[in-house]
């Protein structure tokens, strides 16, 4: 009831204050109120933010410019109702209201889910959708998705520009922008992007590179065609982050210590990503687009890591593994959207169709310490394997080495029996595999759904998925007993809202949505378990999610929107009684954002976001706190234009403490970290920003992947950048 309280307060107090700075800005323009407009994004039809049944958060090019974002987990900070989880330093990984994820990332509506870090060159817009949603998504989305919206080529339009930055890390950056009349009918956007990668701390680097090519053709007045090609070329170096201590919280005297090693913290990642999709007008009210989604990743990433600590002996346990990922994955869809008038009611109707067929290949094999095998110290490096390609008594998880704590660390001296022991670290342990599987996904989808224009009051959102999968995961380690599993099921998965509309400008809505994941997981990497009776789990993992909320338009471009929640989630487990089903997480909670126009001068967002959650913990079955929900957040970003030259931004996170583990108490205490900016436009082709991230250089930690691997925030950080119009 207190919290409940503070929100109401709140809500009361975002409203008010924006009241007081509201004014005509119709003059303005409006970016970001619809989900759609000539491209295929989240929700397919083109539906006012106000009018959906659901908590959306919409971040435009602008805002990503102004605020200086250069990755998604920049987006998150100021996003309610999500926040960031390590990913163990190569991958965006996303924690939707509770719900930790690595797979729910969309470009174009079309499923992104390989794990690597996105970039924003190439990005008209990002949304971020909160709540679970399979009818439009399909599996995933367990807590929300998020969605990037890519820039198109432009008939009729010719500009070019040259955006380029430094910070005082040493990290540089440069994206250049053209687009070129090819016709009267045609155009040609090239789009490329190059960064070197630094920060604060030790030994972290890194270089990425993107192209993106992208064509449009009016075949005539009624049909479009768009083609797209992206090249993406990454690789990093992986900080794991630091280990927590007796208090149960990061231990601070460790923050300059990164526990890695150059040569074997590493991740590349290859990409080429084609795209093509043709709208079809056939009428004034109804169009059809077909999109094909062809792409093939190639991810590796090795690493160390920290396993425990010793404060006594100031001594680590290093663990570590190498994996790779061959992925290629076609998606196909055909969606026809049409609106029909029947009597007094207006139906949008969306009908359609998705075809889906991934090809997986995943390997892991953990490192081998070659002069210690946890008895006696070795020097044969065959050791490491046995003769028939299986993990030998030196490899594998549970052999782990100590090592003594140093900036820099020094993996090549380990301690044993209280001596120091010449070591060598091997991730070349050709055929000694802990994990290696081969997956085959198919998966056919149909779909529809009817907004309904009841009356100008109310309208109702009804729609299902019926999914057909299959999902073959052939084990081919060697000493798996598992061999080649199907999943071969049948889902349905639907969606309900209904918006009350009192007057124009403000909605209330009541909606219901599922989700799924089936038990090969968002990486396609597990052949799946058995229950007590020797039966394999089939059951998928199931995501509900039941919200209300109010969204309000205080003035054109300026919104309000206050959303309850109430999320199950039922993993495909034993429950010790031969079945396979138990409810596994309970999320509930609120958000609240205002976020828009306050004046001609005055732009910004403010936004609050409070959850419980609650997690079985399988080995005491004991309903537990759940681990990564903060206990609140609360972010603020104002942007402020002076004069036509000169405008400056001020922008704050705070977020409360949360659980790293539900099974362990170590824990990332709560924070607040500042930004600013300040721009000057000095001609209409050249513009110049300062972005200062943690303006007052506050020591914090945003988020850890387990217990010993705590992320350490960056340190204050300028970025200068210029951008050039030609």
């Amino acid at each position: 009831m207190q919290k409940l309280l503070y929100g109401i307060l709140i809500s009361v107090g975002l409203i008010s204050s924006s009241l007081l700075f509201a004014q005509d800005t119709e003059e303005l323009e409006v970016k970001g109120k619809v989900l759609q407009s000539d491209q295929v994004t989240a929700f397919k039809t083109a539906v006012p933010v106000l009018n959906v049944p659901q908590s959306v958060s919409i971040i435009t090019d602008d805002e990503i410019r102004l605020r200086g974002y250069r990755e998604l987990g920049d987006i998150v900070r100021y996003t309610p109702g999500v926040n960031t989880t390590q990913g163990e330093g190569h991958r965006d990984a996303i924690v939707f209201r509770g719900v930790r994820s690595t797979a729910n990332f969309y470009l174009d509506g079309a499923r992104d889910d390989v794990q690597y870090y996105r970039s924003l060159y190439n990005i008209e817009q990002v949304e971020v959708i909160k709540g679970a949603n399979a009818m439009l998504f399909g599996r995933g989305g367990q807590g929300g998705l998020i969605n990037r919206v890519t820039k198109k080529a432009m008939v009729g339009e010719s500009f070019r520009s040259v955006d380029a930055g430094i910070d005082s890390f040493g990290a540089f950056d440069v994206a250049f922008d053209t687009n070129m009349d090819m016709s009267d009918s045609s155009a040609l956007r090239l789009m490329l992007h190059s960064d070197t990668l630094e920060n604060h701390r030790d030994l972290y680097d890194g270089d990425r590179l993107g192209f993106n090519a992208v064509y449009r053709t009016e075949l005539d007045a009624d049909n479009t065609l768009d083609l797209s090609y992206e090249l993406v070329d990454h690789e990093r170096f992986i900080d794991r982050g630091i280990p927590t201590g007796a208090d149960n919280y990061p231990v601070e005297a460790l923050r300059d210590v990164v526990f890695g090693n150059t040569a074997i913290n590493t991740q590349t990642t290859e990409a080429d990503i084609i795209k093509a999709k043709l709208t079809r007008e056939l009428s004034d009210t109804s169009r059809i687009i077909f999109s094909l989604s062809v792409d093939d990743f190639d991810k590796m990433y090795q690493n160390l890591y920290v396993s425990s600590y010793n404060a006594t002996a100031n001594t680590i346990d290093a663990d570590g593994y190498r994996d790779t990922t061959a992925r290629e994955s076609t998606i196909f869809n055909i969606d026809w959207i049409n609106e029909i008038e029947v009597g007094s009611t207006t139906h949008t109707v969306l009908a359609g169709l998705e075809v889906l067929d991934t090809e997986n290949k995943n390997q892991r094999y953990y490192k081998c310490f070659s002069s210690h095998d946890g008895t006696a110290a070795l020097d044969n490096t065959a050791d490491c394997t046995n003769t028939d390609g299986t993990n030998g008594a030196n490899s594998g998880k549970a052999n782990k080495q100590t090592f003594t704590i140093a900036r820099p660390m020094d993996f090549s001296q380990g301690v044993h029996n209280g001596a120091n022991v010449e070591n060598t670290t091997h991730f070349d342990q050709a055929g000694a595999f802990y994990a290696r599987t081969e997956t085959d996904v198919e998966i056919t989808s149909f779909y529809i759904q009817d907004q309904i224009n009841l009356n100008e009051n109310v309208l109702l959102t009804l729609g299902g998925r019926y999914d057909q999968l299959e999902i073959t995961v052939n084990d081919t380690l060697p000493t798996s007993t598992k061999g080649i599993r199907v999943n071969d099921r049948n889902i349905f998965s639907p969606r309900a809202g209904i918006t009350y509309k009192p007057q124009e400008n403000i909605s209330l809505f009541v909606a219901y949505t599922e989700s799924y994941m089936p038990p090969s997981g968002e990486q396609y990497k597990k052949a799946g378990g058995k229950n007590v009776d020797g039966e394999i789990i089939t059951d998928p993992d199931t995501f509900e999610n039941t919200e209300i909320g109010l969204k309000m338009e205080i003035n054109p471009d300026l919104v309000f929107t206050a959303t309850y929640f109430d999320s199950e989630n039922v993993n495909g487990l034993d429950d010790g009684e031969g079945t396979a089903e138990t409810v596994s997480s309970t999320v509930d909670g609120f958000e609240l954002e205002l976020k828009g126009q306050f004046t001609e001068k005055l732009s910004g967002g403010f936004s609050y976001a409070d959850y419980d959650g609650e997690t079985l913990n399988t080995s005491t079955d004991v309903m537990v706190k759940s681990q990564e929900i903060p206990e609140y957040s609360i972010t603020g970003f104002i942007n402020y234009q002076v004069n036509d030259v000169f405008g400056y931004g001020l922008g704050f996170t705070r977020q409360g403490e949360s659980l790293i583990s539900y099974t362990k108490t170590a824990a990332l205490p709560d924070y607040t970290r500042w930004d600013a900016a300040m721009y000057w436009t000095l001609s209409n082709d050249l513009a110049v920003q300062l972005n200062i991230e943690n303006l007052t250089d506050t020591d914090y930690y945003p988020h850890a992947h387990s217990t010993h691997q705590a992320s350490v925030g960056e340190d204050i950080n300028a970025r200068l950048s210029i951008n050039y119009s030609f």
